[in-house]
């Protein structure tokens, strides 16, 4: 018999509908663990390319492979009920060609159970966009500090804050918006060009490292639990120290493990129990 459930899973129409109406929150997760303690709060959980660098301690972003991508958003699916589950692109999965990115993207969603991707890219992917979407892939856009673009970029720098720059990244996003994109990622952007950015789209904007008027934020889980190590980013806050509390309970752990004290027959099995 199967079990009912009256919960039900934010869709990507309603997070649309919140532009104007409530704020999007939104973390990064990669694993049950997380997904489960996250879904409750959580308007939208990303499965981020990020764990390229949380979970494999890589340099960057773009080493991590579409089925790695795809099998840990299916793990966030699987371990969640009510948030709207995004899924990253990772790089050279969807750059090459409207025909390559849908190959990939409906993979993605296919195997993970994922609601949307995101893509990173302005202007000149806005045509993939729109083919995606056509063909019934929900996107979300990411624009400004694009970690994928990190190379041509100069690093992890600050963008938009140029007369020219900041031009450049009004017309990414309104060109994304009107491509279809449900809404757009705005990272490490002038505060001022997000706000206008969010003030002049009609889809929601969802800050990291860009404004306060943005339509919603998302972080880095590991950033605001101090877990990601000692370099927070500007942009992040640390809201708990987790790493102290399951530094505590390790510790703990080890040092009854080598006086003794752990285990003791309660722990066992076959025991028998006294009276």
């Amino acid at each position: 018999m199967s079990v009912h459930s009256d919960i039900k899973r934010i869709t990507v129409p309603q997070l649309t509908a919140y532009k104007g109406q409530k704020k999007i929150v939104s973390l990064t997760s990669y694993i049950a663990p997380f997904a489960r303690l996250l879904d409750e709060y959580m308007d939208m959980i990303l499965v981020g390319d990020s764990t390229a660098m949380v979970g494999y301690n890589m340099e960057d972003t773009l080493s991590i492979t579409v089925e790695q991508m795809a099998a840990h958003a299916k793990a966030v699916v699987r371990s969640t009920q009510r948030a709207c589950i995004v899924v990253d692109m990772p790089f050279g999965s969807y750059q090459e060609s409207p025909e390559q990115a849908f190959r990939n993207a409906a993979h993605m969603l296919s195997v993970s159970g994922a609601d949307s991707v995101k893509i990173e890219g302005g202007a000149y992917l806005a045509e993939t966009t729109r083919f995606l979407v056509d063909r019934g892939i929900p996107v979300l856009a990411h624009i400004g500090l694009m970690p994928q673009y990190m190379h041509t970029m100069g690093g992890f720098k600050a963008q938009g804050l140029g007369e020219e720059a900041a031009a450049r990244i009004f017309d990414d996003a309104l060109a994304q918006a009107q491509a279809g994109a449900w809404g757009i990622v705005i990272e490490g952007t002038a505060e001022a060009l997000a706000r206008r950015i969010t003030h002049s789209v009609k889809v929601p904007t969802i800050g990291i490292g860009a404004s306060p008027e943005c339509d919603g934020q998302v972080l880095v889980t590991e950033d605001i639990l101090n877990l990601s190590g000692p370099r927070i980013p500007k942009f992040a806050k640390q809201f708990a120290d987790v790493q102290a509390t399951i530094k505590q309970g390790v510790e703990a752990y080890a040092t009854q493990v080598r006086d003794g004290s752990f285990p003791t027959l309660d722990n066992c099995f076959g025991v028998p129990k006294n009276g």
